[in-house]
């Protein structure tokens, strides 16, 4: 397997070197050159089968040569070693819960994934591997407890100041090794904007191995496709194509989604769920693509306006919007919709979501209005204790804390404050030259 810019002003590379260099030359992300369709005996069978012969047989296409068969299982088998539970709240309705990994986020799946992958390129190697990253929550701290102490790996994560939660700071900022982190002051846009500038910065590429660890590096984006089809799996065979609604922010995740979905796996209908910051939606809407500021809101890790993953969605579909259509509707929910949801899911359930779950839970409902008699599956992407303050102020109740997180509640935060783009390359020259 080859992967292409879709810029397509580059040259075809491997699944290493797309990994190793994050983005193409040509300022595009990366897209694999066929998507390996399997066929339906092998979606009727997944129940049948041990979760990692299926991860091995889904990536394996897609990693190549450049991962040996047997380092691939190895990787996967640490990559999915945490539960993925589909949890049934009535008729129709299920959350696919993605958090019960060592940062309680659904990104530990793609960081861990990513991490070993990038362990096993740099073995043997006396070159340090740099990886960059931006964060509007979640992402920072996947990526740190995924990348910590693996050995020709540093990181460096950008987050904007104040606007993720405590806990999110905390596990981006409490673990010193090979993590750092910058806070900007600014938006996650801003914090993307500077990986992506840092990339093409030829002082920076003349003194490091730069890398990025956001779903625009394809080992963390591809990955995710895992537990949508563990979620089908749940469901049995025999069971009508499920609806996912997938909170959305850089829409990695369900980009990912749609991925599995053009290899097979069954599918009746994506949604979606963004909150106010609603670029997408309005693109749906009016063919016209606007970004406008990022408005901060209570599911922060989706506070973007300018969503990386959004061309690879186009391509999956060949830029033909009709038929996207088909298969994907966007929603957007403003915070007092979500708090609501929350309070709904808790008063009709008994389920305690995080706002993020909210909003995807939002969008399930939304849709099966369209789909009666589909399994609804919304993804709840973080433990509610990442978003405390929130969620018990609107639910009036206390959450206990996981030894996850408790952990990190303990730890010193440690993270230099920049404004611009010259300081953060200030930054990355000095760490270079350590």
């Amino acid at each position: 397997m080859q992967y292409y810019s879709l810029n397509k002003q580059a040259p075809k590379v491997s699944f290493k070197t797309a990994v190793t260099e994050g983005i193409a030359p040509d300022k595009g992300l990366y897209f694999p050159e066929s998507i390996p369709v399997k066929g339906g005996e092998f979606w009727k069978g997944l129940y049948k089968r041990d979760i990692y012969d299926i991860a091995q047989e889904l990536m394996q296409p897609f990693t190549g040569n450049s991962v040996p068969e047997d380092v691939l299982y190895e990787i996967l088998q640490e990559t999915l070693s945490f539960d993925f539970p589909l949890v049934t709240l009535g008729k129709d309705r299920y959350a696919l819960e993605l958090y019960h990994g060592p940062t309680m986020a659904f990104k530990d799946v793609g960081s861990r994934f990513m991490a070993q992958c990038l362990g096993f390129f740099s073995e043997g190697k006396e070159d340090t591997i740099t990886v960059l990253v931006a964060t509007s929550g979640d992402t920072g701290g996947a990526v740190a407890r995924g990348f910590l102490g693996v050995e020709g790996v540093e990181v460096v994560i950008l987050y904007p100041e104040g606007k993720v939660s405590e806990i999110q700071e905390r596990q981006l900022t409490t673990l010193e090794q090979n993590i750092r982190a910058l806070k900007v002051q600014g938006s996650f846009d801003d914090c993307q904007a500077m990986v992506k500038r840092a990339f093409l910065d030829p002082d920076l590429n003349q003194s490091l191995n730069l890398t990025s660890a956001n779903s625009i590096n394809v080992a963390r984006w591809l990955p995710q496709m895992l537990y949508y089809v563990i979620a089908v799996r749940h469901l049995g065979d025999g069971t009508p194509a499920p609806v996912f609604s997938v909170p959305s922010g850089n829409f990695g995740n369900i980009c990912a989604g749609m991925m599995a979905h053009a290899m097979g796996m069954p599918c009746r209908q994506f949604i979606a769920a963004t909150n106010v910051n609603d670029t997408v939606p309005r693109f749906m809407d009016s063919e016209q693509y606007h970004p406008e500021p990022t408005i901060p809101t209570i599911s922060n890790a989706m506070d973007v306006s300018d969503p990386s993953n959004w061309v690879r969605i186009l391509e999956l579909f060949q830029q033909e919007l009709p038929l996207l259509r088909q298969k994907l509707t966007a929603l957007s929910f403003s915070d007092e919709q979500t708090r609501e949801a929350m309070r709904s899911l808790q008063q009709d359930y008994g389920y305690t979501a995080d706002p993020h779950g909210a909003v995807g839970y939002l969008g399930l409902e939304e849709a099966l209005k369209d789909h009666p008699g589909s399994p609804g599956i919304f993804l709840e992407t973080a433990h509610p204790i990442k978003f405390r303050p929130e969620v018990e102020s609107t639910l009036g109740i206390r959450l206990d804390i996981p030894d996850q997180i408790q952990a990190v509640l303990e730890g010193e935060m440690k993270a230099l404050s920049v404004v611009d783009y010259e300081e953060v390359k200030s930054f990355l020259l000095r760490d270079s030259s350590r």
